[in-house]
Parts: C-alpha cells; structure tokens; sequence
C-alpha cells in the first residue's frame, strides 16, 4: 500500500508539472521502448552525430527530413547553422543520457570549438533510428556561461558513472518526481522548504565548478546542498528532457527567469540562465547534480513546447 501511495503521489507531481508548464509529455512515454531503437541504437546515434559533427559532414546521419535544429533557442539550418559552422573536434569528456522509451539520445560534451574548449549540451529526438530533432546549447567561455571551469571538465564522475543498482531504481515517474523537487526549490528559494531528496553526500557541478556538496569552497555554507542560500526564482520555467531508466538519470531544461543573472557592467541588461541540468536519482534520492548553461534574454523562450 505504501509503494502504491508513493507511486501515486509521482504521478500526480509529475501531471502537475506537464500541466503548469506545457511540457512535452517525457515522462508518460510509451510502455514499450522506442521501435527499432534500443540503448545500443540510441548511444550509437549520438557517436555517429557527434563524428558527423567533427567532419562537417551532416550528410552522413540517417534523418527523417526536415530537421529542426536549434541552437541556444534559435532555429537554423541543419548541418550548416551554429555549430555546424565552425571547426568542430571531440575531448575525452562525453556524458550519455538514453531515454529508450521516448526515442532520445541527449548528453552533455566537451568540444574544442575552433581551438578552445566549449561546453555543448544536446538531446536529439529520434524515430525508428532516424533523426528529426536536435535541440541544442553551446557555452564558449565565461562572458557566456557566467561560471566556465572548463579545465576541470576531464573525464565522467564516478557518481554520474555509477549504474544503479537493480533494486535501488526507481520507476520513471518516480525518478521524475524527485528531480522535479530541485525546481521546485529554486522557485521557493529554499531547497529544504520543499524537501528536496537529496543524498547526505549530494553535490551540482555548473559548468564545470562546484557550487555545491562535499568540498564546495565557492562560497559559505554551499558544502551543504540542502541547507546553502539559493535565490528565488519564481520566474523559473522547466519540463523533463529525458529520463534514462537504466542509469538513473532525469535530464531537466530550464529557463531560470529574470533575477538568475547578476547585472554587471559590461554584461548586456535582462539575461536568464539556459540550462539543462542531469540529476543522478536512485533510491529515492538525488545523488549528483551537473549542468551546462549558458546566458540567454530573459524573454527569449526556450522553445520545444
């Protein structure tokens, strides 16, 4: 009876959020995985996508055509727009994301674009193995990602490494139901006013840099993630990305709204922060936490709804 409550409560948090939000429906994905595409399928998909995007060479990609590409919420042309324009060439660092169920292949990648080191974060939607959809976010530096500790982005952490243990999973709406706690924080301002589930060991990478957990020195009291100062963002808006089942992980796009930029200067007026963020969930609980983001226009919409 309890198992069945908690089920219950998931579900009605995670209809809540799709229904608040106009979210894509990620989390009722079909029972049955995606056809003709199983995890093997999908991670070969992003392999091909990614050497498709060091040669520059999109023609090489099985698509089902047209394909919408966007790029840090801007529509262009596939193969040739935004990042497909530059000399493209792959690091060691590449963090999978497989949602068998929704067809989906997404993953957070360091690039060296051009010669420097960027940070690329992308969920690509597919059918039967095909491409028809590629939405996409690339950081290039600190005036664009507002924290960009791209040296420190070397090899995947164990923690996000980590295949859960098979009675430690949870299902997929429960996976959701968790991560969507993290959100739902930050539009409080407090993670402990809405209990967020996470690990006593939990930590968030942004960009490469701690900014929470264990070890956090980037400023006081962030080495308790629970528990550290966070802003309130009510203006925050979020849907589910991708939930990849086996490995525990529940992709989430925000948009952090106005307030999520300190004005400076010499940064431009009424930016937001684009994210998508990774949230390792197993046991009931949020373990690890790691992003990419990038400045955006406040009003600019992240599109994909």
């Amino acid at each position: 009876m309890k198992r069945i409550h908690v089920i219950g409560v998931a579900l009605a948090l995670l209809l809540s959020a799709c229904a608040t939000h106009n979210l894509p429906d990620i989390g009722q994905a079909p029972s049955e995985p995606e056809a003709g595409c199983n995890r093997a399928c999908l991670t070969h998909v992003m392999t091909d996508y990614l050497a498709a995007l060091a040669a520059g060479d999109a023609s090489r990609l099985k698509i089902s055509q047209p394909v919408a590409f966007t790029e840090d919420q801007v529509q262009l042309p596939f193969g040739h727009g935004g990042v497909w324009s530059h000399h493209v060439q792959l690091t060691g660092y590449r963090f999978d994301i497989i949602d068998v169920r929704a067809g989906i292949a997404a993953g957070l990648v360091k690039i060296d674009l051009d010669g420097r080191p960027a940070l690329m974060a992308l969920r690509i939607l597919t059918r039967q193995g095909r491409i028809f959809g590629v939405e996409s976010l690339v950081a290039r530096n600190k005036d664009e990602g507002m924290i960009f500790n791209v040296d420190a982005i070397r090899t995947l952490s164990p923690a996000m490494a980590a295949t859960p243990p098979a009675g430690q999973r949870n299902p997929r709406a429960e996976m959701i139901a968790a991560a969507i706690h993290y959100p739902q924080g930050l539009k409080a301002g407090s993670f402990a006013k809405v209990d967020v589930p996470f690990a006593s060991d939990a930590y968030r990478f942004e960009n490469g840099q701690l900014m929470a957990g264990p070890g956090c020195t980037f400023f006081k009291g962030c080495e308790h993630i629970k528990s550290q100062h966070i802003p309130t963002l009510s203006g925050l808006t979020y849907r589910v990305a991708a939930v990849d089942e086996e490995q525990g992980v529940v992709l989430i796009r925000m948009d952090f709204g106005p307030g999520s930029v300190f004005e400076t200067p010499n940064r431009p007026k009424n930016q937001s922060l684009s994210v998508f963020e990774a949230f390792k969930v197993y046991g009931g609980q949020i373990h690890a936490v790691e992003a990419f983001m990038k400045m955006k226009p406040a009003d600019q919409p992240l599109g994909w709804d």
